[in-house]
């Protein structure tokens, strides 16, 4: 299928930012929407590859770079994010919360040590998740009044960090018909008295520091009177949807797809 794709532009609180559109080159009216939310790597070419396959399947997908209002910081220059990435690569997943392991791994890469030092420190800080909630409702709204989606309903699938904010983002936006989360963190307990929309999360087995809450999300979510459907892959660790990491597992990744492409049918078929 033709697409068109392309930077787009909006603004919050006066200051721009900027998120990648797929839409399909054929469409001759708005289509629901999907926001596609990424993860701690930014709107990388995972993510736009995951971006234009929803546009392929009849949707205009958008999305946002999380990073990118008031301008991008330069530590996260995406050539800098793609470094730590690959460095990363090299590196056990048990050594990534190892400071001493981390270090000495670093240490190995001598001159650009530095670099990778700093842009690692800056996507794993702590995040602004308001922030990143505000720009995304912000975007919801972009997307209501944009020629390719005006008044048509809208989903959101997120991953790892984008996946808890579409959880958080259920909380937070009463018109959203459905939450895709991959193997992201629930919001507070307090909080999903508020959803309206089904949650429909997909989890790697492995992926224990997630799937260790499960239980007590999904009693919570219940407790709540909501919609929680969950689908838990063995054998499959956290990001095994990124086929662009190491992590990737094609069964899990495959089913998650389709699953996923059923819920939003089903959620968007008024469109």
């Amino acid at each position: 299928m033709n697409l068109i794709t392309q930077w787009v532009t909006h603004a919050r609180d006066g200051q721009p930012m900027r998120a990648y559109l797929a839409v399909p080159a054929a469409a001759r009216s708005p289509l629901p929407a999907v926001l596609v939310i990424q993860e701690i790597w930014g709107p990388d070419a995972h993510i736009q590859d995951v971006t234009e396959r929803l546009a392929t399947a009849g949707y205009a997908a958008l999305a946002p770079d999380l990073y990118s209002r008031g301008g991008r910081a330069p530590v996260l220059a995406p050539e800098r994010v793609e470094a730590v990435k690959a460095f990363l690569d090299t590196v056990p997943p048990a050594a990534w919360a190892d400071r001493a392991a981390l270090d000495a791994a670093l240490a190995r890469e001598g001159p650009r040590a530095q670099q990778l030092g700093e842009t690692m420190g800056a996507l794993f800080a702590p995040r602004d998740s308001e922030g990143a909630v505000l720009d995304l409702l912000a975007w919801a709204e972009h997307l209501a009044e944009a020629p390719a989606s005006r008044g048509m309903p809208l989903a959101a699938i997120g991953f790892c960090m984008g996946g808890a904010l579409a959880f958080t983002l259920a909380t937070r936006l009463e018109r959203l018909g459905a939450a895709l989360v991959f193997y992201g963190a629930a919001p507070p307990p307090e909080d999903m008295n508020r959803i309206r929309c089904p949650v429909h999360g997909f989890y790697g087995g492995e992926d224990r520091r997630i799937t260790g809450a499960l239980p007590a999300v999904r009693s919570a979510m219940e407790a709540a009177g909501r919609r929680f459907l969950t689908r838990v892959y063995p054998g499959a660790g956290h990001a095994f949807f990124n086929d662009t990491r190491r992590s990737y597992d094609l069964a899990a990744a495959r089913d998650a797809w389709a699953r996923s492409l059923s819920v939003l049918a089903e959620t968007l078929a008024q469109g």
